[in-house]
């Protein structure tokens, strides 16, 4: 159906009815992978205002008799460019799913090829969380408010308009200009809680809405950061019990209160001398700093008996890699940071003004919560962030459909925080994937137990009849 046919029943009729020209994205690119812009007002309280553009992608639907519309994807983030993931989740999708959608990326406005936004940061201005120590502490201060006035510096006339509900919105112009009624989606991490976001502000244009590892809408956004540290513990003692159990396998212990005091020792250790393991120091804080890891407890193992082994004065054997498997890079670091800093500091929430605060609270979070604590706490540079939010953030509570899905043991969203768009979602429902590591169920390419529920609603519609747990 042509966009015109209703866009006079959208409130911004221009932006529905605009004439879209498709080309390949890019040479290194699938020829399957087609790219256009559309265009959608800067602020939407002023749309005959400034525009910007939002650089769109899609795989065109395999089947045209099958075809029930469009799959919008977000990869996450905040911050995290989508152009290239129909193709990368092409062959990811089951063939009855790719028989019946467009599968629909796109750069979020910010973000790679939609009207960036780029603070320049300096490289340590590109990590996004520190751990805290009295002695550096005026340091991580100095740090984050330098990241807020580089960004207010730069993109300041940007920054008020990088919202999770103008983006929200932003779908919803790319809907029009598809011309269709309902769109599909699927989102990982942060994408997620835009998916809901948007069910909130356009129930009626939502059709089926999967929902891979999700953050809580209660907990925007510090809470979010603090809530990884809190599962990262739970991860932590996990392992300290699998490692022990292999304790002839890799000689950390053979109790788990063994094993913990094993990887204490460590720390203190490389505090006191920093182990070069790679061609790479690590210090207690650098060590504690790969808190996410373990999860993953087949994969972290190597790295901690690496480091034993070099603080010892060993060697690591030739060819053997004892890194921790690290998140692939993004396209441009500045440009995702910077971003995630407007989303998470833009918003609102619990960001406190006073330094103190932070330092109070990282050093109660790290007692309490040892391994981690501290880097989810430390100050941020929400506390310098020179705009208030011009709209509150969204409150998700609706029964549109949607399916969540969501490993047990997940690094960065961790199970809890799924439960909590649960509650938030009261026509959804929630597969758990019993003993799944990593963050991430869907879009990893790992054959997973909840994928058979994930093709039978985006093919049929048919949610579970009630949350379960599959393994």
């Amino acid at each position: 159906m042509p966009a015109t046919a209703f866009a006079a029943q959208e409130p911004l009729e221009g932006f529905g009815r605009q004439q879209l020209h498709w080309e390949r994205c890019a040479q290194d690119q699938p020829t399957s992978l087609e790219c256009t812009t559309v265009r959608v007002p800067l602020d939407y309280g002023d749309p005959h205002g400034r525009s910007i553009g939002i650089a769109v992608s899609r795989v065109k639907a395999g089947s045209a008799a099958k075809r029930r519309g469009v799959l919008l994807m977000n990869p996450g983030g905040p911050g995290g460019p989508g152009l290239t993931m129909p193709a990368e989740m092409a062959p990811l999708l089951a063939a009855e799913v790719r028989e019946r959608f467009d599968l629909i990326g796109f750069d979020p406005r910010g973000v790679g090829r939609s009207t960036p936004v780029n603070c320049g940061l300096a490289s340590d201005e590109q990590v996004l969380n520190h751990a805290y120590s009295a002695g550096t502490f005026g340091q991580d201060v100095a740090r984050a408010r330098s990241v807020a006035d580089k960004c207010w510096a730069k993109a300041g006339d940007l920054l008020p308009h990088i919202t999770t509900r103008n983006t929200a919105r932003d779908m919803d112009a790319i809907r029009a200009a598809l011309g269709e009624r309902k769109i599909s989606y699927l989102g990982h991490s942060y994408g997620t809680y835009l998916g809901a976001v948007y069910t909130q502000m356009f129930p009626r244009r939502t059709d089926r809405f999967v929902l891979d590892s999700a953050l809580d809408p209660a907990l925007l956004w510090r809470g979010v950061l603090r809530g990884a540290t809190e599962a990262a513990e739970l991860a932590f003692t996990r392992w300290t019990v699998w490692a022990a159990a292999r304790d002839a396998a890799y000689g950390l212990g053979a109790t788990p209160q063994a094993v913990r005091a094993a990887f204490w020792d460590l720390v203190a250790s490389a505090d006191r001398t920093p182990i070069m393991l790679e061609g790479q120091p690590f210090d207690g804080d650098a060590i504690r700093a790969q808190y996410r890891a373990f999860v993953q407890v087949e994969a972290v193992t190597p790295f901690i008996v690496a480091l034993k082994a070099a603080a010892a004065g060993a060697t690591t054997p030739t060819g053997a890699s004892t890194a921790v498997p690290a998140a692939a890079e993004a396209p441009d670091v500045d440009n995702m940071v910077s971003v995630a800093w407007t989303v998470l500091c833009g918003e609102g929430g619990t960001w406190p003004r006073d330094p103190e605060q932070y330092r109070r609270d990282a050093i109660r979070d790290r007692a309490a919560r040892p391994l981690a604590g501290d880097f989810g706490a430390n100050i941020q540079p929400c506390a310098f962030w020179k705009s208030a939010p011009r709209e509150a953030a969204t409150v998700v509570d609706n029964d549109v459909d949607a399916l969540i899905v969501q490993n047990e043991w997940d690094p960065q969203t961790p199970l809890a925080m799924a439960k909590g768009m649960r509650r938030a979602l009261h026509g959804a429902r929630m597969v758990t994937v019993a003993g799944g590591e990593g963050h991430g169920v869907l879009v990893t390419g790992r054959p997973s137990c909840a994928d058979a529920d994930v093709t039978r609603y985006l093919t049929t519609g048919r949610l579970p009849a009630k949350d379960h747990t599959c393994s």
